[in-house]
């Protein structure tokens, strides 16, 4: 998985290779020793009720050993309601596989969004729990580029990923983000404003 730095944070470049990797998950969660600052630990998490829910799913870091035990890193995870983590969120994460698969590569960014904090922090390190998550996909297609955006509460649910379905712009202006800057700017505004329903499989 190539990352690359955006105003938007991590933008990744996740292609079919990367998500047919045959490394096994390490489960082996860890702080990050390229961080320098205060991060959370295990110690955090115990007895909280929330997962520790990876941002980067470990299940696209199969291609290495080094990209499977990175994914593990506390600044890879956010707590997370386990419904959604082991449900929808889940479900979400095999969506942008497959069209890893499908396209041979896929650009995608994700990460917490908190708004009103309405669920606190936990442990010592106070590590906030987000009140949502963010995902944001970009294809190149036959006939140009596609995005969509998906916007999940961090709360138990079992919907369809349509439910979810919203437009980059509609994550932007959650977020505060600008996603997909190199863009041209005769296209970005179409791409970023509507999401074409057909190409990404969703129920209406």
């Amino acid at each position: 998985m190539r990352i690359t730095a955006s105003p938007s944070g991590l933008l990744m470049n996740l292609t079919d290779e990367e998500v047919s990797g045959t490394n096994p998950r390490s489960n082996h969660f860890r702080t990050d020793p390229n961080f320098s600052g205060r991060q959370a630990d295990d110690n955090d998490y115990r007895n909280s009720g929330w997962d520790r829910g990876h941002m980067a799913p470990a299940a696209d870091m199969k291609l290495t050993e080094q990209m499977m035990r990175e994914s593990f890193y506390f600044t890879n995870i956010c707590p997370q309601n386990h419904n959604l983590n082991s449900g929808d969120w889940k479900a979400l994460e095999e969506m942008v596989r497959d069209y890893a698969n499908k396209y041979g590569n896929i650009y995608v960014t994700c990460g917490p969004i908190i708004t009103d904090n309405k669920y606190g922090s936990i442990g010592q390190n106070k590590v906030t729990v987000p009140d949502a998550f963010y995902k944001v996909m970009l294809i190149q297609t036959p006939n140009g580029f596609e995005s969509i955006g998906f916007i999940m509460e961090n709360k138990a649910g079992h919907k369809p990923l349509s439910t979810y379905a919203v437009t980059v712009d509609e994550v932007e202006s959650k977020t505060g983000l600008d996603f997909f800057p190199a863009l041209s700017d005769d296209v970005e505004p179409r791409i970023e404003s509507t999401y074409n329903s057909l190409i990404w499989n969703l129920a209406k």
